[in-house]
C-alpha cells in the first residue's frame, strides 16, 4: 500500500473501524470520532458509564494504528508532574535532569480525568494547544501524532472536578459511548466466552493497518477539503444561535466554530468528498458543540439537555442550499 497515494490513506483509515471491531463491539461512531480527530491534530473527550469498553476502545485503536498509547489514572492525589515528567536530582552529575512524564507518547488515554484537582487537569492545558510541556523554561515538544483521549463517568459526580470551560474548549469532540445494544451485548459475551482476553489484542487479531505515513497523507488531503462561504456562514450561524437560546447560559465560542467546521472537513474526506456539505455539519453537530454549552441551572432542573438544543438550534437554522 502506497501512503503517499490518498486513495490508499483513506481506505486504511476506513478500515480502522473494522480492525478495532475484532476487539470492541458495536462502537463503530467513536472510532470515527477518534480517527477523526488524529487527523485534525486535536483532542476528545469520551463519556460513558464504567464497563463499556472505553479504554479498550483507545488501546485496539492505538494497535491498528501502531502507536504508542499510555493510560494514566486520574486520582485526587495525582500531581502535575506525574504527568508532564520533573526535574530529578542526578548526584553523579551534580545537576538536575528531566525525567519525561506519560505525556510524551502517542495516545495519552486519561481515565477518569474529572476524578483529579483542577491544578493536574491544568497541567495537560499546554499540552493540548501548544503539542509542548515548559519545565525549568525550557520546552519539551511531545511527540506527532499527540492526541489525549481522555474518560468521564456522565452520572458520578462525588469526588469529582467538572473540567473547567477552558479545558473542556481543547477537546474538538465529545463522543458518548453508550451501553450497547441487546444483539451487541450477546456478542460481546460469546467473544468472552470463546476466551477472548481484552488485555491480549494481538490474539484477538487486531493488527496494524495504518501508521503514521497514513496519518499524514490523510491531514495532507484534509488542508485542501473547502467549504463554500454558504457553508461557513451556516456554521457560524449554528454557533450563534446557541448564544441566543434561552435555556443556554454560555454558547458555543468561535473556537467551537473553527473546531466544528475542522471535524466536517475531516468527515467529508474520510466520505470521498473534497468539498463540506450541510449535511457534514449537521453530523458533526452534536459531538463537536454538546461540551461548549453551559445550560442554565433551572433548564437543567426542567430536563434540558445540550443535545436537546443542539437538535433545536439544527432544526431551526436556515439550511443553505
Amino acid at each position: 500500500m502506497n501512503a503517499r497515494d490518498p486513495e490508499a490513506a483513506r481506505g486504511a483509515l476506513q478500515a480502522l473501524r473494522d480492525e478495532v471491531g475484532k476487539a470492541v463491539v458495536g462502537q463503530d461512531a467513536a472510532v470515527t470520532g477518534l480517527v477523526i480527530a488524529l487527523l485534525c491534530r486535536r483532542h476528545v473527550l469520551l463519556e460513558g458509564v464504567p464497563g463499556v469498553a472505553k479504554t479498550l476502545l483507545v488501546r485496539a485503536l492505538a494497535a491498528a494504528l501502531s502507536l504508542d498509547v499510555t493510560r494514566v489514572q486520574f486520582t485526587p492525589d495525582l500531581m502535575p508532574g506525574d504527568i508532564t515528567g520533573s526535574l530529578v536530582y542526578d548526584a553523579r552529575s551534580a545537576e538536575f535532569t528531566f525525567r519525561q512524564g506519560p505525556v510524551f507518547t502517542n495516545l495519552l488515554l486519561a481515565d477518569e480525568i474529572n476524578r483529579t484537582p483542577p491544578k493536574t487537569q491544568a497541567s495537560l492545558l499546554e499540552a493540548m494547544e501548544e503539542r509542548q510541556i515548559s519545565v525549568d523554561g525550557k520546552p519539551w515538544p511531545l511527540p506527532d501524532p499527540f492526541v489525549v483521549a481522555a474518560t468521564q463517568n456522565p452520572i458520578e459526580y462525588e469526588g469529582t472536578y467538572p473540567l473547567p470551560e477552558a479545558q473542556l474548549d481543547r477537546f474538538l469532540l465529545k463522543l458518548a459511548v453508550p451501553l450497547p445494544e441487546r444483539e451487541d451485548e450477546v456478542a460481546i459475551l460469546a467473544r468472552h466466552a470463546a476466551g477472548f482476553d481484552p488485555r491480549d489484542l494481538a490474539a484477538a487479531g487486531v493488527r496494524a493497518v495504518a501508521g503514521t505515513a497514513e496519518l499524514q497523507a490523510g491531514r495532507a488531503e484534509v488542508a485542501r477539503v473547502t467549504a463554500r462561504s454558504e457553508v461557513l456562514g451556516y456554521v457560524v450561524d449554528i454557533c450563534r444561535a446557541t448564544r441566543t437560546t434561552p435555556v443556554v447560559q454560555l454558547g458555543v465560542s468561535p473556537r467551537g466554530a473553527t473546531a466544528l467546521l475542522a471535524a466536517s472537513r475531516a468527515w467529508a474526506w474520510l466520505s470521498g468528498r473534497d468539498y463540506v456539505t450541510p449535511d457534514d455539519i449537521k453530523a458533526l453537530g452534536r459531538p463537536a458543540l454538546r461540551h461548549r454549552l453551559r445550560l442554565r441551572p433551572e433548564a437543567e432542573l426542567d430536563g434540558a439537555t445540550a443535545d436537546g438544543v443542539i437538535d433545536g438550534v439544527l432544526s431551526t437554522v436556515p439550511v443553505p442550499r
